[in-house]
């Protein structure tokens, strides 16, 4: 379980200049939602969602229908998405998931799995009311705390509970431009990839799945973390890559897969969510090519940018990898919210610790196992 302190009181909602307190539970409508102009709402019930959200300019894949469909049919995770609308356009969108689990409690995450979740909200009023609203639904629903991976600026002056960096690299500009950002020691692994013989392509295909999963769980091992069960990747397939929201690109030596990572897309902004390889054949450059390869295929099909995801700020060599792209880095903070103490919460990041020694030792069928149980409360 997750290392958590208490923060002062001092910096409670009820405190902060920017929120009001939540109504209390008794006064909340039916709807789950204390103002009448914010619904609260499954996406996956809405069909023209997905296609709303693609024309907001800061709309992601993780605000989309298809998202959510994988996190509710995966782990069962029901959907509160805290949301104003007008003529079918976003005004301001809050996703959350309720997260009930037997051993890590009940409570609301924007969201599981999921790096960064920006709320799509034109000022802090608007951001303040959607709050608002999603306090007093958690209150209703007995929740033990509300995290919110996006936001933080809208916040004000309150404490952080989580650090990251994020990194993003622009798509603009062409080819030749996109390589000349590119550091020259990664464009060196390129042409070696290139040069060796190694090979990439692009599946939208459930084996392609199937295949970057298998090398996934080596990853995993070698970094000490379990994965995911595959239902979970098996669940992107099907509600993300095979409705042309994401891809999976492979790189094979003689035949044989190297390395691969799962992308998504939506709108002009394209996300770099997982990549696994071939410890053997790391000398071979494969992940580098992958990304490579990537780079240009959403920039040949109008995306602007493509997200790296979140580096924990420990590691170094991740963060290395992302800057050799020619990424631009900013620091990114979740913010998490104690219901039952009305205070902010710090955590401790665990990405490594003890546990990594143990599932670098442990079989990867046992780690598996281990997994499939272990992230539906983790979230």
């Amino acid at each position: 379980m997750t290392d958590v302190q208490r923060v002062s009181a001092t910096h409670s909602i009820a405190n902060s200049p920017l929120f009001l307190r939540a109504t209390t539970a008794s006064t909340v409508a039916a709807s789950g939602c204390v103002d009448a102009a914010v619904e609260c709402v499954d996406p996956g019930q809405l069909p023209d969602w997905d296609s709303s959200l693609a024309a907001h300019p800061q709309g992601s894949i993780f605000h989309s229908g298809a998202w959510a469909s994988v996190l509710e049919s995966t782990y069962g995770y029901k959907p509160r998405y805290f949301t104003v609308r007008q003529d079918g356009a976003f005004r301001s969108l809050l996703p959350l998931m309720e997260v009930d689990s037997c051993l890590t409690g009940r409570r609301g995450i924007s969201l599981p799995f999921t790096d960064e979740c920006e709320p799509l909200s034109a000022d802090p009023e608007s951001f303040k009311n959607l709050v608002k609203n999603a306090l007093a639904h958690g209150r209703e629903r007995n929740w033990k705390y509300v995290e919110f991976r996006g936001g933080r600026k809208l916040f004000g002056d309150v404490p952080a509970s989580l650090a990251f960096y994020s990194h993003e690299v622009d798509l603009n500009g062409g080819e030749e431009v996109l390589s000349n950002r590119v550091d020259s020691s990664v464009r060196r692994a390129i042409k070696k990839a290139e040069k060796t013989g190694v090979t990439v392509e692009t599946s939208s295909g459930l084996e392609g799945v199937r295949i970057f999963y298998s090398l996934l769980c080596r990853t995993r091992k070698k970094h000490g973390m379990p994965p995911q069960p595959f239902s979970f990747f098996r669940n992107i397939h099907q509600h993300i890559i095979s409705r042309n929201l994401g891809i999976v690109v492979l790189a094979r030596y003689e035949g044989r897969p190297i390395a691969a990572a799962v992308y998504f897309g939506l709108g002009t902004r394209a996300i770099y969510k997982y990549g696994a390889s071939d410890e053997t054949f790391q000398h071979l450059r494969g992940n580098n090519l992958v990304m490579w390869e990537a780079i240009k295929w959403h920039a040949q099909r109008g995306f602007k940018t493509l997200s790296l995801g979140r580096t924990s700020l420990g590691n170094e060599g991740l963060r290395r990898f992302k800057l050799g792209w020619g990424a631009s880095e900013v620091r990114s903070e979740y913010v998490k919210y104690d219901l039952r103490n009305d205070c902010f919460l710090a955590d401790k990041d665990e990405s490594s610790g003890w546990h990594n020694q143990v599932f670098r030792r442990l079989p990867v069928f046992v780690s598996r196992m281990i997994g499939a149980g272990l992230y539906r409360h983790w979230a």
